[in-house]
């Protein structure tokens, strides 16, 4: 499956809300990277990161992958602490909490039926 805008949008969404409940610094996510021939590179300007991801004609995972990876790297993450957090980033982006509707017609209509 190939990576789209909105899905690397939405997976931006819950890498960012799962890093937040970790107390992690959540950076910035964009597409494509600025240097030519690589699939993802990580900068920071005035301390805040931002990880850049090349999406076209990758497969999603590789696309996940690497975003996951750029919020390990930029908050320093090593050995066990990281493997925590990557696990627990994948969870979020393979099972993300949607909110709840908030349409009351689709509730109006169960009702009446």
């Amino acid at each position: 499956m190939e990576a789209t805008s909105l899905k690397f949008a939405n997976a931006a969404r819950s890498l960012g809300q799962a890093a937040r409940l970790r107390d992690l610094v959540v950076p910035g996510f964009r597409s494509p990277p600025g240097i030519e021939g690589v699939q993802r590179t990580l900068r920071r300007r005035r301390g805040v990161p931002s990880v850049a991801v090349r999406l076209r004609g990758r497969p999603w995972s590789a696309v996940v992958s690497d975003m996951i990876e750029g919020v390990v790297v930029a908050n320093g993450l090593t050995g066990a602490k990281a493997d925590r957090v990557r696990a627990a980033l994948w969870l979020a982006v393979e099972d993300p909490v949607e909110p709840p509707s908030t349409s009351r017609s689709s509730a109006a209509g169960k009702i009446a039926s």
